[in-house]
């Protein structure tokens, strides 16, 4: 950091202020306990650090939570000092209205003035994980990383090289993952990798129901009289005021639909939609969806000639003829088919803890609205039964005839639209691709793995195991990913993954296991052109980020830094095509333009910020709508081109593919016992309580952890039922110990009937830090989740752990 831009910084301070933070902190660290939030009321007065003239540019937060709020970002002497709102049109008209960054946005000056901040490139001098590291310059730090991959490539071919999964910079169009994943394909490319952290389970499956990705704008609750919910928590997950919270509250406004949500956690959506909460137990939302056809089926509300028009499956007359007797789902549910069991509404409540009189009045309300609009959040699927949760709720839509029509859904998230930019993505040389969460798997017996076993796409087997761990803007590898402990274990043993690069702006857990660190550009301290990303809904628009502030200590654009390693591999000419970064910025914009001549030229969007914001209407955005209309003339992608209820290629997977013992696959929505839940009895007996995580407003992932005002306004604490903290003698604000036989964490406990008794939530996020004794003190949850994946997609099961509490 320049010292004169240090030394502005500093004039908001006194003498006394710094020398006695200083005392206890130093550095920038004493800055940042200092100055006060910066969406407090107080803080414009109390961050005028300079009499020059202020200075006004848009950026933008980029993490994962599905927005793009832009940032309008002030600044005096070259040092920021408030974080505000852009001003929209017309605030008072939807669709004109400003789009307000949540508190995460809001807090972003104290994100890159942060004392953890990353200042240089750096090697490795200790052990991975003791985050021993010496300054180099760039020069060797992109000369050791080019002579590593010529090495990898000679010695292992390109398949050695994975790209990380991670999403810290998620909404980056050409700053972030595709200038990065652009440089590896002009070397040969990279292993990549399918599915996300996020939702590898839904997005697998939802093909095999609809044939492709299926789902209504949230805007149409503004013409629904009833939404049901299963583990949908906008009000955590999708806080952008340009975001689907936003887009609800409006849609209940204007419909006062009555909303159910269905989740383990009262979580904050309840109270913020006054909606009624049914609680219900992890990984059971399959046998509450049996249940309620059942009812259907049992009170006549069931329409077979209308489900049968629209489906595979539904009963003996629409099977698939390679089908068995009796496998239909509407069997299935009747007790027909192998198991031999009626779903009836009271077997149900014994699994999933719902009374029968309830399952009973939800299917006669879903059947008897007007338009019911049925979705579900993605925490339900990232379980070790994810998959059959996620489409068992797919059926619903389907037999209570509330799809189609204006204010339902097909009972996933929703949609939204996004404001189309050109980038400057290239194809991968490298078809292979790995589910993202066995990473890990690769290392250890990559060359094991297989299209049966592994779920590997594109190739019948991996030829190598990961060698190369190229990871850029991700807390995946030791915070994100599963069983801690095992992991560090095995990026501890050098010989299987060879080289590890981390190029992030903070020392992350993940970046402690570097062998060389690098220092990035914050959004602050660059450019790019970016659209609103994937969770937006109806709203969506264009934004033009320019840097606020030069890059601070030794850090680099991300583009330059590529060039240079190109450059020393041979393809600096296919990276750069001849353009810096910013001709790459006036590239893109001018292909913008071409479809949308309307907007400015683009030497005019200079201090814009936002250049075009549009609002897609509902009832142009209605899934199933053209199908239910007609059917025979607008088939769905399925083989069969209806809604498979049946899937012919699930029951052949099942056949063909080699599952573990106790990984089930099922040609129809089955409600399956899983592993780290229900179906280990004898586990439970050891860890009696099932552990779950969830999001907070205090971070995205992992993201804005470091950042101390945050975790101030939203504490870390683990959710327990007054029933199991009672009987383990706890009470509120007791620091407890959370364990199973792969770690153990520390946290305070918050005693709360917003959870049910057997089953306790821990915030997601929290950085993994453990001490001398092995204790994660930071209370990351993922040091006790496992990394046995998912039966199908092979994905991330972490919301289904046993755990055992007891106070620290």
């Amino acid at each position: 950091m320049d010292s004169h831009k240090f030394n502005a910084f500093m004039k908001g301070l006194s003498r006394r202020q710094f020398l006695g933070h200083s005392a206890k902190a130093g550095g920038m660290a004493a800055i940042a306990a200092t100055v006060p939030l910066p969406f407090s009321q107080s803080a414009q007065a109390q961050t005028s650090v300079s009499d020059t003239a202020e200075k006004i540019s848009y950026s933008a937060c980029l993490v994962n939570c599905g927005s793009r709020c832009p940032l309008k970002v002030h600044t005096q002497d070259g040092v920021v000092t408030q974080i505000s709102t852009e001003s929209g049109i017309d605030d008072g008209v939807w669709g004109q209205h400003q789009i307000r960054p949540c508190l995460r946005g809001r807090s972003v000056k104290w994100k890159t003035y942060s004392p953890d901040r990353l200042k240089y490139p750096m090697k490795r001098v200790g052990k991975r994980g003791e985050g021993k590291f010496q300054r180099i310059s760039w020069d060797e730090a992109t000369t050791i990383i080019a002579d590593k991959l010529k090495y990898t490539i000679e010695e292992y071919g390109n398949e050695a090289i994975y790209y990380q999964y991670g999403s810290g910079s998620t909404g980056a169009n050409l700053l972030g993952r595709n200038a990065n994943k652009r440089f590896l394909n002009t070397i040969g490319g990279f292993l990549d990798q399918h599915g996300t952290y996020s939702t590898a389970q839904i997005a697998t499956v939802e093909p095999f129901v609809y044939g492709s990705g299926q789902g209504s704008l949230i805007s149409n609750i503004a013409h629904s009289d009833l939404v049901v919910m299963f583990c949908q928590n906008l009000a955590e997950t999708r806080m952008s005021g340009g975001g689907q919270i936003t887009e609800a509250f409006e849609a209940l406004k204007r419909s006062n639909a009555k909303v159910i949500i269905i989740d383990p956690r009262m979580s904050d959506s309840s109270i913020a939609f006054d909606a009624e909460w049914i609680p219900i137990k992890p990984g059971t939302d399959a046998a509450l969806v049996a249940a309620l056809g059942h009812t259907l089926i049992a009170e006549g509300l069931a329409d077979d000639e209308f489900i049968n028009r629209y489906t595979v499956g539904w009963d003996a007359s629409t099977l698939p003829e390679s089908a068995p007797e009796n496998a239909s789902y509407k069997d299935y549910i009747l007790g027909k088919g192998p198991d031999g069991i009626e779903k009836t509404p009271e077997w149900a409540s014994q699994i999933c803890g719902i009374s029968p009189v309830r399952i009973k009045q939800l299917a006669r309300e879903m059947s008897g609205a007007k338009a019911a609009w049925i979705s579900q959040g993605w925490g339900l699927q990232r379980t070790a039964n994810g998959e059959q949760s996620a489409r068992a709720i797919m059926m619903l839509p389907v037999m209570t005839k509330q799809f189609g029509k204006l204010g339902t859904n097909t009972g996933n998230w929703g949609s939204s639209v996004k404001y189309a930019v050109p980038g400057f993505a290239t194809a991968n040389p490298v078809k292979t691709s790995i589910p993202c969460f066995l990473w890990t798997d690769a290392i250890t017996r990559g060359t094991e793995m297989t299209a049966e076993n592994s779920f590997i796409r594109n190739k019948d087997k991996l030829e190598t195991n990961i060698k190369f761990l190229w990871h850029f803007a991700s807390n995946t590898t030791m915070n994100q990913h599963s069983d801690l402990n095992k992991t560090h274990e095995i990026l501890q043993d050098e010989s299987m993954c060879e080289f590890i690069m981390v190029w992030d702006h903070h020392m992350t857990p993940s970046a402690r296991y570097a062998d060389i660190l690098l220092p990035d550009v914050t959004t602050l301290e660059t450019s790019d052109l970016i659209d609103n990303s994937y969770a937006t809904g109806a709203y969506h628009y264009v934004t033009r980020l320019q840097p606020a502030i030069e890059p601070l200590w030794d850090n680099r654009p991300t583009y330059d830094v590529l060039a240079d390693i190109a450059k020393k591999m041979g393809t600096y000419d296919a990276f750069t095509e001849g353009r810096t970064y910013q001709e790459w910025i006036a590239h893109c914009y001018q292909g913008l333009r071409k479809n949308n001549p309307h907007l400015p030229e683009f030497a005019k969007t200079d201090g814009m910020g936002i250049i075009d914001r549009k609002l897609a209407r509902s009832e142009d955005h209605i899934a199933l709508k053209a199908f239910r209309e007609n059917p025979e003339a607008n088939p769905l992608k399925t083989p069969s081109g209806k809604i498979e209820m049946y899937s012919e290629r699930l029951a052949n997977i099942a056949d063909t593919w080699d599952l573990p013992e106790g990984d089930k696959i099922t040609a129809v929505a089955e409600y399956c016992e899983s592993f780290e839940g229900l179906g280990e009895p004898e586990r439970m007996k050891q860890y009696p309580l099932q552990m779950i995580g969830f999001h907070t407003k205090g971070r995205t992932h992992s993201t804005y952890h470091n950042v101390p005002q945050l975790r101030e306004a939203v504490r870390d604490e683990v959710w327990m039922n007054p029933v199991d903290a009672e009987s383990r003698g706890l009470i509120q604000g007791d620091r407890i110990m959370v364990f199973n036989d792969r770690g153990q964490i520390h946290m305070p406990v918050k005693v709360t009937a917003r959870i049910i008794p057997g089953v306790v939530a821990v915030p997601q996020g929290a950085w993994y830090q453990p001490n001398k004794q092995g204790i994660d003190v930071g209370g990351c949850i993922n040091t006790l989740t496992t990394q046995r994946p998912s039966p199908l997609a092979k994905g991330n099961p972490q919301h289904s752990n046993l755990v055992e509490i007891r106070k620290a």
